[in-house]
């Protein structure tokens, strides 16, 4: 059945990306982002800083352009605005599913800059939270306990991380793992979840919490692992690799993560659960680098000092989300980087890779 689909921070990579899968399915889907976070505004800052600017904002320029042919539309508003947002949202787009996006989605530049990220992170989530359920049935706010307030959407989807987690006791973890978090992006994160969580305890109002992990696909320019080591390669630079190189994650290619996510829209079952929703296998940063280098034969790897706030992973169970779901990602990281190394060969214009 469609859906009236509200995606705030929808314009970001997560963002577009699923907009244009919900709208192909059939779904009345709108975009609220302020274009201000990994998107238009940052990338005019940069660009006298980052020789790749040019490259991003054509990036940023194809999603608008997807919008536009799927009639997807975007609503440029800060959903820091409390009230511009419930204005937004009530008169104008009356979803019944948000999806919660909006984010400074960037572990170090949270670290940097924690009053930033929350304002970008935490703020927004609030905001859009207190704007899914509907005012009190009576003025005394002791009712709150007693059940008196209704949803006024059907389904809220929050966005959170793997790094939740922190460092993976273990080679897999699951769902119910202990979170311990290291660094701000990560205690946000899950502060988000916690959230989420009290929304739907004060306030009945149904949720999923979604934890994707080390995501890459095409349009991305919040300088993912992945996204790093394919552009260093093209412009005849090296890759970096933080540590020995046998620190894992669940690389995650972008159709996996979609398509996880249309089922969970789908999906009765999927109400007030979270999931991991990855490839379902740690992969070591060295097997991506050195995939990396098969495709530009030449390329060289350094080895750095690791971030000490980069918590030590690896494989995220999805079994979960297979049971309940039906989940079931198509890429492993041999398929799914040679896939954006082609969309960066055969799609991005050839001066926009700019070597040296």
């Amino acid at each position: 059945m469609a859906k009236r689909i509200c995606l705030i921070g929808g314009a970001g990579f997560i963002g577009h990306n699923l907009a244009v899968a919900l709208r192909r399915e059939g779904h009345e889907v709108s975009v609220v982002d302020f274009l201000a976070i990994n998107n238009e505004m940052t990338l005019i800052d940069a660009r006298n800083r980052n020789k790749n600017t040019e490259l991003y904002l054509w990036m940023v320029q194809e999603r608008q352009r997807m919008f536009l042919d799927h009639d997807i539309p975007l609503y440029v508003q800060d959903a820091r605005n409390y009230h511009e947002l419930c204005k937004l949202l009530a008169d104008e787009i009356r979803p019944e599913v948000v999806v919660q996006l909006a984010a400074v989605s960037h572990a170090g530049r949270s670290n940097k800059d924690p009053f930033s990220t929350f304002d970008h992170s935490f703020r927004t989530l609030e905001n859009a939270l207190d704007n899914s359920i509907s005012r009190l049935n009576a003025l005394d706010s002791s009712v709150i306990g007693a059940g008196e307030v209704s949803p006024l959407i059907e389904h809220f989807v929050y966005f959170s991380s793997s790094t939740v987690l922190g460092d993976f006791e273990s080679d897999t973890v699951t769902e119910e793992t202990i979170c311990r978090p290291k660094g701000i992006y990560a205690a946000l994160k899950l502060s988000g979840e916690l959230l989420t969580k009290a929304y739907n305890q004060i306030a009945g109002l149904p949720y999923t919490i979604i934890r994707p992990s080390a995501l890459y696909g095409p349009r991305c320019v919040s300088r993912r692992v992945g996204q790093i080591y394919i552009e260093s390669a093209m412009q005849g630079g090296v890759l970096e690799i933080r540590g020995d190189g046998s620190s894992k994650s669940d690389f995650t290619c972008i159709d996996d993560l979609v398509q996880g996510l249309q089922k969970i829209i789908k999906s009765p079952r999927s109400r007030n659960e979270t999931f991991n929703i990855t490839a379902g296998e740690g992969r070591r940063l060295k097997d991506l680098a050195k995939i990396v280098q098969v495709n530009f034969p030449g390329t060289l790897i350094q080895y750095q000092k690791k971030d000490d706030l980069f918590p030590d992973r690896g494989t995220l169970s999805i079994e979960k989300a297979r049971k309940l779901l039906g989940y079931s990602p198509q890429f492993k990281l041999e398929t799914g980087i040679p896939a954006l190394i082609r969309w960066y060969r055969e799609d991005v214009p050839k001066n926009l890779i700019r070597k040296g």
